[in-house]
């Protein structure tokens, strides 16, 4: 099972478009300063909650979707996928 997800910072509301095979372990890593992997999340500021994610049976579809998503450059249609989501998560 992979995922594609959306994290939000805590601290000034930006989003962040990702893809996993582990949610847990890949917000953890967004969230530790000394995780190096995760440039974009290190340079805007944090702490990043998880507020979306989406199932998929690949890789593939996650990273697929993920582009989709991160190719609407639009923070209004994002705060709409994560609001009329039944994939959403709880805030």
């Amino acid at each position: 099972m992979y995922f594609t997800y959306i994290l939000q910072s805590e601290s000034t509301g930006r989003y962040y478009v990702g893809s996993t095979d582990n949610l847990d372990r890949r917000v953890a890593q967004h969230n530790d300063p000394d995780y190096k992997g995760s440039k974009t999340t290190k340079r805007f500021k944090g702490p990043w909650k998880l507020v979306y994610t989406e199932s998929s049976q690949t890789r593939a579809e996650a990273m697929s979707r993920e582009r989709e998503i991160k190719s609407w450059k639009s923070r209004k249609a994002i705060q709409d996928l994560i609001i009329n989501s039944v994939g959403r998560v709880p805030t």
